[in-house]
């Protein structure tokens, strides 16, 4: 089986090794040219026999939507494509629409396992057509997980179900995180902890708490105790978002999942806006004394 990868960045390389690995056969595609095999979109069509399978994995937003329309015009019918990097769910059906008029199939695939998914697999939530599903199997199969199919996979339902369930996955991951995180700092504020990353080490095994997760943030504090060369500043891809658009939208109260998204925004504020006026309000109605900012005592001028 040979297929086409669009996007060797961190995932996306990792991937292309492990299919390799499963003795399928990768032709890859990047616009850097020390880990690209061809060099366009119209070499990776040509390169690949017909009918031809290609594995999308790039940014979200206009990078997915450039790479769909390009195939469009280089793919013919009877091909499939996968969008395997986290784009919005509500995109799914748009791109398989411009697919579907050139008799192009369309599959949508949730991805998680980030950098360590070369070595333990990915797991994978995937939306569209069945015959398209069995189609890609072997792809599937050489990328998730060893072991059941079902711990590892799922055929979610129909084009956007793939990216739906993702974008879910990665709301409870930032709810999960922050949990940890504020947990962390807990510890590391109290004086009769001793050895915090000890404390968090110790949950890793046998406790209700347990997850890769929390392995990883040992690891972390492991590698750089109290986190001293890293700042709090925490950007977000927009899964997290989308997730609290959705819970309005269905009306789901998901209020874990909204206050980590929002701990993210306050994270990117060297001095809030809303605090300071916070801080206005308690001096104008009590009097409370209030910390002023630097330089702007008056200098008698």
């Amino acid at each position: 089986m040979n297929i086409g990868l669009v996007g060797l960045g961190k995932m996306g390389f990792n991937m292309r090794e492990r299919l390799r690995r499963h003795d399928i056969e990768v032709t890859g595609y990047d616009p850097r040219p020390e880990v690209t095999d061809v060099e366009s979109l119209e070499a990776l069509a040509a390169a690949l026999p017909a009918p031809r399978i290609v594995w999308v994995m790039v940014p979200s937003g206009p990078v997915t939507r450039d790479t769909v329309t390009t195939l469009a015009g280089v793919l013919s019918e009877g091909d499939l494509v996968i969008d395997g990097g986290n784009s919005r769910f509500t995109d799914d059906a748009v791109h398989a629409e411009l697919l579907s008029a050139k008799g192009i199939g369309y599959v949508d695939a949730g991805v998680s396992g980030g950098v360590w998914g070369l070595e333990n697999g990915y797991g994978l939530m995937v939306g569209g057509a069945a015959a398209d599903v069995e189609r890609a199997m072997p792809v599937f199969d050489a990328l998730r997980p060893e072991g059941e199919r079902a711990d590892g996979f799922v055929h979610a339902g129909p084009v956007g179900a793939g990216h739906y369930a993702k974008m879910v996955h990665n709301g409870i991951e930032y709810g999960l995180m922050h949990a940890y995180a504020e947990g962390y700092e807990l510890l590391a504020a109290e004086d009769l902890i001793e050895d915090v990353t000890g404390v968090v080490r110790a949950w890793t095994k046998g406790t209700v708490v347990r997850s890769w997760l929390l392995d990883l943030l040992v690891k972390a504090l492991q590698e750089d105790p109290g986190f001293t060369d890293i700042s709090g500043y925490t950007q977000d891809s927009g899964e997290g978002r989308w997730t609290v658009e959705e819970a309005i939208r269905h009306s789901v109260p998901a209020p874990v999942i909204s206050a980590a998204l929002f701990a993210r925004f306050a994270s990117r504020q060297v001095d809030s806006p809303a605090m300071k006026a916070v801080s206005a309000l308690r001096n104008q109605f009590g009097g409370h004394a209030v910390q002023r900012a630097p330089n702007t005592e008056s200098t008698g001028a």
